[in-house]
C-alpha cells in the first residue's frame, strides 16, 4: 500500500494500494443509485421455513459487518406486496434512536430476500455494494447523522440520503478494498466466536459445580461485605490508586479502602448483580458490595459461582432495582475444601487469562478495521 503525506490532490485517500492511481470521484448518491423502502414484516411473521428475509432490528442485532453474507431469518406469509432485494442491494434504518447510530448500512450479498419495513434501499446503478457499506458507516457517518431528522425518535429518509456526498473509485479499486475489509471482519467474526466459546466454558464450569454438589455454607459465612459513600463526584481524573463504578474504572484517588482482592457487586441500577472480581489496592464508588472472604475461603472461588449465581429472587423495587446482602447473603453455595476451592479457581483463571488475551486481539482488530476506514476512504 501507498501512503500519502502531501496531498496536492484533494480527492485521493491518505492510504491507497499502490497499483491505483488518479483522484476518485465525487457526486450525490442519487446520481448513481435508486432509493426506495422495504415492506412491513414484523418479528412476530419470522417462521423456520419460507423466504430468507431482513427486519430493521437485526441490522442491530445479528448482523455486526458491513456485509450480509447469509440471511439468518425467514418467512412464510405471501411476498404478493412484499420488496426483494437485488443482489449488491445496500440497506440502511429509515428510523433509529440516534442520529449516530441510524447510520447502520449493510450490503445484501444475495438477491430475493424479503426486506422489511423501516428500511431504506439503496440499489446502485454500478459499483460495490460493500465499498459503500463500508463508506456510509465510516467517514460519511457523521454525514448521515446530519440528514437525519427527529428527536425522540430519528428519521432517515430517502430524499434526504439522495442528497449525500459519496466519493469513489474505479470499480477494481472498489472490489480490492472491500475484499481487504471483508477479510479482516471474518477475521473479527472468528475471534468473536472464540471468545463466546471461552466465555460458555467458564460458565458451564462454574454451573457444573453449582449443580453437581449439594450446598453446604451460606454466603455471609464466606465473606465479609462493606459498601462506601464514595460517589464518582468525589473521584479525580488522575491519582495513585483506581476507583471502581458500575461501569469499571470511574476514576482515580490518593488513597485506597481495599487492598488484596475484593469482588464488587453491583447493588442498585440496571446492572445489579454484576460481578467483578479485583486485586490490589483500589476504592469503590457507593454503588457496589464489596465482598472480601473470610478465612478458609477462596474469594476467586466464590467470584465463579457468583457469576452464574441467579440474584432475581433478592431483588427489590420497581423502577430501580436493589439487592441486599442481607438477603442474598443466606444463599448457600458448595464449598469443597480451601485446597478444592483453590484447584477450582486455579483452572478458571486460566481459562479467564485466555479470554484477556483473545479479547485484546479482538479489540486491536476492530481498530485495525477503523484506522483502514478512515485512512482507506474519502
Amino acid at each position: 500500500m501507498a501512503t500519502y503525506k502531501e496531498q496536492n490532490k484533494l480527492n485521493v485517500p491518505h492510504l491507497r494500494f499502490p497499483e491505483f492511481e488518479g483522484e476518485w470521484e465525487k457526486c450525490k448518491l442519487g446520481y448513481i443509485a435508486t432509493l426506495t423502502k422495504g415492506s412491513g414484516i414484523s418479528k412476530d411473521q419470522r417462521s423456520a421455513t419460507g423466504t430468507p428475509c431482513i427486519l430493521y432490528g437485526e441490522l442491530y442485532t445479528t448482523y455486526k459487518s458491513e456485509v450480509i453474507d447469509y440471511v439468518v431469518s425467514k418467512t412464510d406469509i405471501s411476498d404478493k406486496n412484499l420488496v426483494r432485494s437485488c443482489a449488491n442491494d445496500i440497506i440502511i434504518p429509515s428510523s433509529g434512536e440516534t442520529a449516530i447510530d441510524i447510520s447502520t448500512a449493510r450490503c445484501v450479498l444475495s438477491p430475493d430476500v424479503l426486506l422489511g419495513g423501516d428500511l431504506n434501499i439503496i440499489r446502485l446503478k454500478d459499483g460495490d455494494g460493500r465499498f459503500f457499506s463500508y463508506q456510509l458507516n465510516g467517514v460519511r457517518k457523521h454525514d448521515i447523522a446530519k440528514i437525519a431528522q427527529g428527536v425522540s425518535v430519528v428519521h432517515l429518509y430517502g430524499e434526504s440520503l439522495k442528497g449525500l456526498t459519496v466519493s469513489f473509485p474505479s470499480n477494481k479499486e472498489q472490489q480490492k478494498i472491500s475484499t481487504l475489509l471483508s477479510l479482516i471482519d471474518e477475521r473479527i467474526a472468528t475471534q468473536s466466536k472464540l471468545i463466546e466459546k471461552l466465555e460458555s466454558l467458564i460458565k458451564g464450569i462454574a454451573q457444573k459445580i453449582v449443580h453437581s454438589n449439594k450446598t453446604n455454607v451460606r454466603l455471609s459465612e464466606c465473606v465479609e461485605c462493606s459498601s462506601s459513600t464514595l460517589q464518582e463526584s468525589d473521584v479525580c481524573e488522575h491519582g495513585a490508586y483506581p476507583v471502581y463504578g458500575a461501569n469499571g474504572i470511574v476514576g482515580y484517588l490518593d488513597n485506597y479502602n481495599t487492598e488484596g482482592e475484593a469482588v464488587y457487586i453491583i447493588k442498585d441500577g440496571s446492572g445489579v448483580g454484576t460481578v467483578s472480581y479485583v486485586t490490589g489496592k483500589c476504592s469503590a464508588t457507593g454503588t457496589l458490595n464489596t465482598l472480601q472472604a473470610k478465612e478458609g475461603y477462596s474469594l476467586q472461588y466464590l467470584y465463579y459461582l457468583l457469576k452464574v449465581f441467579n440474584f432475581e429472587p433478592y431483588k427489590t423495587g420497581m423502577a430501580i432495582p436493589h439487592i441486599y446482602f442481607k438477603d442474598y447473603g443466606k444463599a448457600k453455595f458448595f464449598c469443597p475444601s480451601y485446597t478444592e476451592q483453590l484447584q477450582y479457581a486455579k483452572s478458571l483463571s486460566a481459562i479467564d487469562s485466555k479470554l484477556l488475551v483473545e479479547k485484546n486481539i479482538l479489540t486491536s482488530l476492530s481498530m485495525q478495521k477503523k484506522y483502514l476506514l478512515r485512512q482507506m476512504f474519502i
